[in-house]
């Protein structure tokens, strides 16, 4: 099997732990309005993976209202981004993972929905961003996830085929937007509704950031 010629990463909930820190700080907004954990765990699901603006759209559904939908949104952020800057919790295995590859030489880049300003103070507060040749966020690209476009338009700024990308991924959103744009994907399923099976687009399956980097690069050992 030959290395794939760029490893593309999603970025909340593949390298950064942060998708339990957006529902956190979810919870500590909305609870006081009278929703239910239960409720608002369900919805926030939901969002998983969304675009800036698609998140957007869904939280004024949600509340009822485009005013508080905004305002929540400027909130949640804040507080999200304050308690990164606390540090930044990695999902197992990936700062392992990371180092491998670039000891081999591996080119490495992120595709993310997060905005793009956002997704490098992230990253740099985790101590990882060193480590990417590229980042691009969902506000840098001419469409979002599920769309093919994040992954074709970062391959054509490294100057390689889809096809010789390996893309991993942790939402069903990020799988179908790689696996759509010709990239070979792994999915490593975090935060999504236990009951709802993984789309069946032909990416394999891991456990953790090293066990599918294995499935694409035999270079990496076993241990």
């Amino acid at each position: 099997m030959a290395a794939p010629a760029a490893f593309l990463f999603d970025m909340d909930g593949l390298l950064l732990d942060s998708e339990r820190v957006y529902l956190q700080q979810a919870l500590i907004l909305l609870e006081p309005t009278g929703r239910s954990r239960d409720d608002i765990h369900t919805f926030f699901l939901t969002m998983v993976g969304c675009s800036g603006a698609e998140s957007l759209a869904r939280l004024t559904a949600y509340l009822g209202d485009a005013t508080a939908a905004e305002t929540f949104n400027a909130n949640w952020h804040k507080n999200v981004a304050a308690s990164l800057e606390q540090g930044v919790a990695l999902r197992p295995t990936v700062r392992r993972t990371l180092a491998a590859l670039a000891e081999l030489g591996a080119r490495m880049s992120v595709v993310t929905s997060t905005h793009g300003h956002r997704a490098r103070q992230h990253l740099g507060d985790a101590g990882l961003l060193s480590f990417f040749e590229m980042v691009t966020g969902g506000d840098e690209v001419s469409h979002t996830k599920p769309h093919p476009a994040p992954y074709l338009e970062m391959a054509a700024a490294m100057g390689v085929d889809p096809s010789a990308c390996a893309a991993f991924e942790d939402s069903d959103r990020g799988i179908t937007s790689a696996m759509v744009a010709g990239c070979r994907g792994v999915q490593i399923p975090d935060m999504r509704p236990v009951d709802l099976p993984l789309p069946d687009l032909g990416q394999g399956v891991a456990p953790d950031l090293w066990q599918a980097v294995r499935q694409v690069d035999g270079r990496l050992g076993t241990a």
